[in-house]
């Protein structure tokens, strides 16, 4: 009975989400009938449903969010993300497409003190783009690889993403940073592999840009020690203090936020850009901490009715080989991509994809990591694709139009789909440096 009040509840959740509801409201109301139904009493069921919520939001693991969150923003606003392209152009002068290498490289080391791709997407759009347009390179080339290149942020720790799944799963999320990072650095290799090749098969998409560097002045240099130190700074404290066992996540959160404080306010920010940098980190968090609060009421749901051990069943009963659940699970995601934002989707598939992975014998580290790339790949699909919406709405040229930015992000999309299947099936690049590290 359970299993199938489960399905149904599934169901009206599904018509909920494509009749324009809010994920939030879908997810606790869905819970609320769910439970209800289970119990045949209201007040026991609304009872149950907001001790789980309150239970919760009482996770001290919740604040690391809000703080990673802030941490990227203050360097986002700090200037640093421009002292940090300007640094990777210098050092990538001889290779081919240096400008788009060097927004590659740009946002593998600002994914690492920011938890969303969407800061750095809108950040190198302003930075990265326009020095391209200037060199002559091929607009959709362009966009596409400032579009592609942010979604490093949701992999490479700190990332929402992979906090969220390792609330959801009750994983370790020091465990599921550092998994990240080796995946991260691979996925990184493979975009830059593709500028490089695609720069010398076709010059004319990325010229080669050999004009005389300009001396930087002293005041320029300062601001590029101090950003380019500052962020590296922040990378040892947050990443080496997890490492290390010196610090939480939710300590290393508030020390980052901390240090991006700190760098803030000598490279220039004052009251009223902290006060922005606030509001929008609490912007940003709100309805995140919301989605969390009624994914939990619905991972009581599918507890109560015994839903992921039914749906499983399911799974297994079809007589499906392995791979083809695990591609039925990508497929899913990528479909999910095209309607509704990344953490929705591990809210609404990670309750029930993890468990059954795991009866799979699939490593857990490994799995995580495979479903953070192909969700992140949903970031570049239409017609939600997120990350192409902030670069559209961050460039100032109106040329740029959103099927540019599409086409440009394909490749990158399907380098990132690449990646993931390269995960699943070794699972060593997820799950050997935490092996070692921690």
């Amino acid at each position: 009975m359970g299993g199938d009040i489960v399905l149904w509840m599934l169901g009206l959740l599904i018509l909920l989400i494509l009749g324009g509801f809010h994920i939030a409201i879908a997810l606790a109301a869905c819970s609320v009938l769910g439970v209800w139904l289970m119990l045949g009493n209201l007040d026991i069921a609304l009872s149950i449903l907001g001790l789980t919520a309150y239970e919760a939001i009482r996770k001290d693991i919740f604040a690391v969010i809000p703080l990673f969150v802030l941490m990227g923003d203050f360097i986002s606003r700090s200037g640093a993300a421009g002292d940090l392209y300007r640094i990777c152009d210098r050092a990538l002068r001889r290779l081919p497409g240096r400008l788009a290498i060097a927004t590659i490289a740009g946002n593998t080391i600002f994914a690492a003190v920011t938890g969303v791709s969407i800061a750095a997407a809108a950040a190198f759009s302003r930075i990265a783009y326009p020095e391209m347009r200037k060199a002559g390179y091929k607009q959709t080339f362009s966009l596409g690889v400032v579009a592609g290149s942010a979604c490093l942020g949701m992999l490479i720790p700190p990332s929402v993403l992979l906090i969220v799944w390792a609330i959801l799963t009750e994983m370790s999320v020091g465990a599921l940073f550092v998994a990240g990072i080796v995946p991260g650095l691979l996925l990184a290799a493979l975009f830059a592999a593709y500028v490089i090749i695609s720069a010398y098969r076709n010059p004319t998409i990325a010229p080669r840009f050999d004009a005389p560097l300009v001396p930087a002045t002293k005041a320029e240099a300062r601001s590029e020690l101090i950003g380019g130190l500052g962020i590296l700074g922040l990378v040892l404290l947050v990443i080496g203090g997890i490492w290390t066992g010196a610090f939480t996540p939710t300590e290393a959160a508030a020390f980052g936020a901390v240090g991006a404080l700190i760098i803030g306010f000598i490279k220039g920010m004052r009251r009223k850009e902290f006060m922005d940098s606030l509001f929008q980190a609490g912007r940003t968090t709100a309805p995140i901490m919301i989605l969390l609060i009624t994914a939990q009421m619905y991972s009581r749901l599918l507890a109560m009715g015994g839903g992921v051990n039914y749906i499983q069943g399911l799974f297994l009963g079809a007589d499906l080989a392995p791979y083809m659940i695990l591609l039925l699970m990508a497929l899913i995601w990528l479909v999910l991509g095209m309607l509704i934002d990344s953490v929705s989707i591990i809210l609404l598939t990670v309750p029930i994809f993890a468990p059954l992975a795991m009866g799979m014998g699939i490593d857990p580290l490994a799995f995580a990591i495979f479903g953070i790339l192909v969700i992140e790949a949903g970031l570049l699909t239409p017609p939600f694709g997120i990350l192409v919406y902030t670069v559209r709405g961050s460039v100032a040229d109106p040329s740029a139009t959103l099927s540019k930015i599409f086409a440009g992000s394909t490749p990158y999309f399907l380098l990132i789909l690449l990646a993931a299947f390269l995960v699943l099936t070794i699972p060593q690049l997820a799950n050997w440096l935490p092996r070692v590290m921690l």
